[in-house]
């Protein structure tokens, strides 16, 4: 059976993987999935990001970042645009997510990127998701 919501998917492993306190997550690989993951690494929200191809299909598999082993980095993820209804934003509207505190994931017509990077081009687009 296919599956109508990647990304959501993908976001749903990794709050998943926080709640039962996992040091790594892994899922199937895609472009856009592995370019959101790059995201949240070089924002400091997980610790790596390693994909790997198989014969069939490759993975990524993600490393948690904690504080310790009590609290994670990321307390909070959310799929904002959906194959339902798609969000779009104009470059002077991108959002800000917990008053700079998180980051909003933004698909581009210059590729995927982080909100910052977006109001910094000058750019908007698709708004895939949040985290804080």
């Amino acid at each position: 059976m296919s599956m109508t919501d990647p990304i959501a998917d993908f976001l749903a492993r990794l709050r998943n993987g926080i709640r039962a306190r996992k040091r790594e997550v892994a899922c199937p690989r895609s472009i856009m999935k592995l370019r959101i993951a790059e995201i949240l690494k070089t924002e400091g929200f997980v610790d790596g990001v390693v994909s790997a191809d198989n014969d069939l299909s490759g993975t990524i598999t993600v490393t948690l970042r904690y504080d310790g082993r009590t609290h994670n980095a990321i307390t909070g993820l959310r799929r904002v645009s959906r194959p339902g209804q798609r969000k779009y934003v104009p470059a002077k509207q991108v959002p800000r997510v917990r008053n700079g505190l998180g980051i909003a994931i933004i698909s581009t017509s210059q590729g995927i990127m982080s909100d910052r990077e977006a109001r910094k081009r000058g750019v908007g687009g698709e708004v895939l998701c949040e985290g804080w």
